[in-house]
């Protein structure tokens, strides 16, 4: 119990700050938060100024450490991303760091960069480093990105791969806010331009508690059930790629951390249930002939949800 109140203090002290900036958008933040303590990435989708790089930006400043933003471009290049080396007429190279030598990676617009830059991430996301000519270079204790993309299909947009997509351990959505949102936002907006956000935790502290969450029980039944909906889906008759192993191991991680802040050390059925589509919404690509029929990758979450059956709670 006691290190469930430590990240729900830690969780309520992030929010707090990041309210003097940011109105309505609790299911983003405790996706943020989610990632961070499991120790994985987030992908935010949403329309141009549904406020994805603001909440990004200041979620991350109230981490500590070091904090990198990258303005995604079509023009832009792989090096632009993880560096490059930098030789002199005698010889000499010096190794010149690109913006993903940081602890919070703010990746945003992924989506309008070129999938041969997008790809310069893969590494980095999946093993904490990248390979420049040849050599390799470790990434920090703490490293997290949180990447934005605006719908597919917009203009200038190039899609990101389905092996880039399934880096993002979670994915939720930045939607328009409500009317009533809208006018608090409108009414608010001088004290929210004038808001400083300040630096909650440190890198120590989250390290500490990704180790934490680790502690938290998760039952052999839990365990099935999780992967007993994953295998569904991907035999689900409108799913032509379905999710990966990364799906599972994203529920199982993640329901670790949302126990803990629900006041549990142990997992329970709603956990994963609560999960399941910031986890596996982006990792199913329904069939062409489904998607005719409005058929979404919700949707079929949801009917899969319906029909796997809920194991009883076994602590």
């Amino acid at each position: 119990m006691e290190n469930s109140r430590r990240i729900v203090d830690l969780y309520q002290r992030i929010l707090a700050e990041i309210s003097k900036v940011i109105i309505g958008k609790g299911e983003v933040e405790r996706a943020l938060m989610l990632a961070l303590i499991a120790g994985g990435h987030l992908l935010i989708e949403g329309l141009p100024g549904t406020a994805k790089t603001k909440l990004a930006r200041t979620f991350a400043e109230t981490i500590g450490g070091r904090f990198k933003r990258i303005q995604f471009t079509p023009d832009m290049m792989p090096a632009d991303i993880t560096g490059f080396y930098v030789y002199s007429p005698d010889g000499a190279s010096r190794f010149i760091e690109g913006p993903i030598f940081a602890d919070i990676v703010l990746a945003d617009e992924l989506n309008r960069t070129t999938p041969r830059t997008q790809s310069a991430l893969l590494e980095a996301m999946q093993e904490h480093q990248v390979t420049i000519e040849g050599k390799a270079y470790q990434l920090g204790r703490l490293f997290m990105v949180i990447a934005t993309q605006v719908p597919t299909g917009a203009e200038g947009t190039y899609p990101l791969t389905d092996v880039q997509v399934d880096r993002f351990m979670l994915m939720a959505r930045s939607e328009y806010p409500t009317k009533e949102e809208e006018k608090e936002i409108v009414t608010q907006i001088d004290r929210i331009d004038e808001s400083n956000v300040k630096v909650i935790t440190n890198l120590d502290e989250v390290l500490l508690l990704q180790g934490l969450a680790k502690s938290v029980h998760v039952s052999p039944d839990i365990v099935e059930y999780t992967t007993t909906l994953v295998s569904s889906l991907r035999a689900d008759p409108d799913v032509s790629w379905g999710p990966s192993v990364r799906a599972s191991i994203a529920l199982y991680k993640c329901a670790r951390v949302l126990a803990l802040l629900d006041g549990r050390n142990f997992v329970i059925p709603d956990d994963i249930k609560a999960l399941a589509f910031n986890a596996m919404e982006h990792r199913i690509r329904v069939k062409p002939e489904a998607e005719m029929d409005d058929i979404t990758p919700h949707a079929i979450i949801e009917r899969a949800l319906n029909k796997i059956p809920v194991p009883k709670l076994t602590i």
